[in-house]
């Protein structure tokens, strides 16, 4: 034991603090779980609505489909295909003036025919913390980047809404 005596204090110090950031490292790995601090309340459906600001279609066909599937990326991460639930898309408005001089009237921009603002509703299941929904390990939150892709489209657009979905109960027969 002739390599204890050569040690000096600063040695141990050095050896101590090498041992404690060892275990805590081991203790952070193997107790992951318990360092979280947003406990998941339950899952549910939700339903959240991204918004297309600007989207430029030359055909009259709407390239998203009602109850099609689409590929989300959100915060350039890929998820995974969700369904389209609804979709809402106008031609871009412009304001004029209105017959009666009181004021504006909204009216469709023909000097931009083919640019469209569009809102698609999107259905999935997430996690719900006390901090908000939670699905695929993305927060789903309003004013989040969204890239919806299709068979042959890519857009981009925002989350604009997001909700949680009653699920439906099923009707029960009175029987007399």
């Amino acid at each position: 034991m002739d390599i204890f005596k050569k040690l000096k204090i600063t040695d141990y110090i050095i050896i101590l603090a090498v041992l404690i950031l060892g275990a805590v490292i081991f203790l952070g790995i193997y107790k992951k779980k318990n360092f979280s601090n947003l406990p998941i309340e339950k899952e549910v459906k939700i339903q959240f609505d991204v918004f297309f600001r600007g989207i430029t279609l030359s055909t009259p066909e709407n390239p998203f489909k009602v109850g099609e599937d689409a590929f989300i990326t959100i915060r350039n991460v890929p998820y995974t295909k969700l369904k389209i639930v609804d979709m809402d898309g106008q031609a871009r408005m412009t304001y004029v003036p209105a017959k009666n001089d009181k004021g504006v009237a909204p009216a469709i921009d023909i000097s931009m025919p083919n640019l469209f603002d569009c809102i698609v509703k999107l259905e999935d299941t997430a996690k719900k913390t006390p901090d908000g929904y939670v699905a695929g390990g993305n927060k789903i939150k309003m004013g989040i980047p969204v890239v919806i892709e299709g068979e042959k489209y890519k857009y981009q657009g925002t989350i604009s809404n997001v909700y949680e979905v009653e699920e439906e109960q099923p009707a029960v027969e009175n029987k007399e």
